[in-house]
């Protein structure tokens, strides 16, 4: 006992780089809260969602580098995201039944060679190939980490939900700033320095895969889980429809900003790139600290609770975004991007909790919507800016969290 006490107070950079394939397969299986690898595959989202987050960051370089009109930025989204999307509910289903915990570093593999290739590229199918790359890391990456933070979890679902995600989210909104400060200036070859946080998220990959692959060898047959079986399996379809029409709504709102925001700010405001992509990382640090709130928030409050004000809450702010000056529009930016933010961990463990024994499936199903509809909203997005402005589409998308309205028919988990 005394030597687990140790282990868990060792620093956390270091238990990550020297933990060793013999300690993973003798550490005890345990119900608390395994803090370091909670923290390990936050770790590792930020690095994993910052690299995601340089490919739209990068687009209004390679707008002036390829003389691409918002059709094109929209149908790289859509490529890098349905990749990511179609991929992921596939990956979480199998993994259900065979696990597969390195995985993890071989996810980042695909990651590192769409960096590679973006940093290379010099044509629009070029950037395609990067875009498609960059997705399939994202595919195989997040099932499998979401398993891990819940079986890391303790019981504390929402908060390592939560943990997990604000990892992520501080990843997308650090992408923006580093393109701001490097990419931009330096331009496109630049991209390839970025491999260095590939190889660093391929190392603290590798420490939790060991972990993850220890846990699996010594954990007992559990139990089948059971549904609730005061939810008819209608009840169940209507429910999983209505978070779909929620995830819809959030995820269009947010492509919205992250593919397009700096051009809203451009045209508006006549800012330069790189100041556009600062004002855009404050939106998504928002986000990134809103995420964490929706998690522990549910686990006190419950998780409808939680979606509801997430959802719907941001609704008046969006609504005067459009119409507002520059320095009100960051105001608003910062405060829409924090609300809305908190849905996603109260989504999925409510999800998680409707169909229960399927985690790696809902992981990869709620993900990869996630990811899909954010990749059509994009492309439809681009479409309709082309065709009026930039602006109509923010006025446009300034409606979508009256989606919220519907959270009033889910059912309740018992949470």
């Amino acid at each position: 006992m005394k030597a687990k006490t140790a282990w868990e107070t060792t620093p956390f950079l270091f238990r990550i780089f020297v933990m060793t394939a013999t300690t993973a397969e003798h550490q005890p299986a345990r119900q608390t809260t395994s803090l370091w690898v909670l923290f390990a595959i936050s770790f590792s989202h930020l690095l994993n969602d910052l690299m995601q987050a340089l490919l739209p960051a990068v687009y209004p370089l390679l707008a002036q580098i390829y003389a691409l009109d918002f059709t094109q930025i929209g149908l790289i989204t859509l490529v890098n995201q349905m990749t990511a999307s179609l991929l992921q509910p596939l990956v979480g289903y199998y993994t259900d039944k065979y696990p597969k915990p390195y995985s993890l570093p071989i996810a980042m593999c695909s990651t590192l060679s769409g960096l590679l290739v973006l940093s290379m590229a010099s044509s629009f199918p070029m950037l395609l190939l990067a875009a498609a790359l960059i997705g399939v890391g994202s595919s195989i990456f997040h099932p499998e980490s979401s398993r891990v933070a819940r079986m890391a979890s303790g019981g504390r679902l929402g908060f390592a939900q939560s943990l997990f995600q604000v990892g992520g989210n501080v990843g997308t909104a650090i992408g923006p700033l580093l393109a701001a400060f490097i990419i931009i200036p330096r331009g496109q070859g630049s991209v390839s320095w970025f491999a260095i946080v590939a190889l660093t998220a391929i190392a603290v990959l590798f420490a939790v895969s060991t972990w993850y692959a220890g846990q699996n060898r010594m954990q007992k047959p559990q139990p089948v889980a059971v549904r609730n079986k005061s939810i008819s399996r209608a009840g169940l379809l209507g429910a999983f429809a209505i978070l779909a029409l929620l995830v819809l709504s959030k995820n269009v709102y947010m492509a919205s900003m992250t593919s397009f925001y700096a051009f809203f700010l451009i045209e508006k405001f006549g800012l330069e790139a790189s100041s556009a992509q600062l004002y855009l990382f404050v939106f998504l640090g928002a986000a990134a600290a809103g995420t964490f709130i929706g998690g522990p928030v549910g686990d006190k409050v419950g998780r409808k609770v939680v979606i509801w004000v997430s959802i719907l809450g941001p609704l008046p702010f969006t609504l005067a975004l459009p119409y507002v000056g520059l320095e009100l529009s960051i105001v608003l930016t910062a405060i829409i991007g924090f609300i809305l933010a908190s849905a996603f961990s109260a989504i999925l463990v409510y999800a998680q909790e409707l169909l229960p024994g399927r985690v790696g499936m809902i992981a990869g199903i709620m993900f990869g919507f996630a990811f899909g509809m954010g990749a059509l909203g994009a492309a439809v997005l681009g479409v309709v800016a082309d065709a009026t402005s930039i602006i109509f589409v923010f006025q446009l998308c300034s409606f979508l969290p009256l989606a919220g309205l519907l959270t009033a028919l889910l059912p309740n988990t018992g949470d």
